[in-house]
C-alpha cells in the first residue's frame, strides 16, 4: 500500500471516528432525560473512540512498521465495558425510579363545521330475535 492510500485511510477513520464522537456528545447534551442522554455516549462515542483506536493501529503498523498490541486491548476493554456500564447505569436509573419526561398530550381536534341541513335521522333499533321465541 502506497504512503497516500494509506494516509488517506487513517485520515478516513479518524474523520468516522471524530463524526461518531461529535454525534455522542451532543446527544449527551441535548437530550432530554437520563435514560436518553445514556443512549448517546455508550452507542456513538464508543464507535467513535473505536474509529481513532483503529486508526491508531493503522497508523502504527503500516507507517511505523510494528503493530500496536495497546490500541488492541483498549479497543477490546472499550467494547466490552462501555455496554456493561451503561447496562448497569440503566438498571441503577429504573430501580431509582428516574424521572423521565413524558410527551407532551396531544391536543384535542377542532370541532367540525356543521352543514346548513342536518343529516340525521332517527330509526328504530332493530326487533330483537331472542326475545320473539
Amino acid at each position: 500500500m502506497n504512503a497516500t492510500a494509506t494516509e488517506l485511510l487513517i485520515s478516513a477513520m479518524l474523520l468516522i471516528g471524530g463524526f461518531f464522537s461529535l454525534v455522542g456528545s451532543i446527544g449527551l447534551a441535548r437530550l432530554s432525560d437520563f435514560l436518553r442522554r445514556l443512549h448517546g455516549p455508550t452507542k456513538a462515542t464508543t464507535l467513535g473512540v473505536g474509529g481513532i483506536l483503529i486508526a491508531a493501529m493503522l497508523y502504527h503498523g503500516l507507517i511505523e512498521g510494528s503493530w500496536g498490541f495497546r490500541e488492541l486491548l483498549i479497543t477490546l476493554f472499550l467494547f466490552l465495558t462501555a455496554p456493561v456500564s451503561a447496562h448497569m447505569l440503566a438498571k441503577a436509573a429504573l430501580a431509582q425510579a428516574a424521572p423521565t419526561r413524558r410527551p407532551a398530550p396531544i391536543p384535542p381536534c377542532p370541532p367540525t363545521r356543521a352543514s346548513s341541513t342536518p343529516t340525521t335521522t332517527t330509526q328504530a333499533p332493530p326487533p330483537d330475535s331472542a326475545g320473539s321465541r
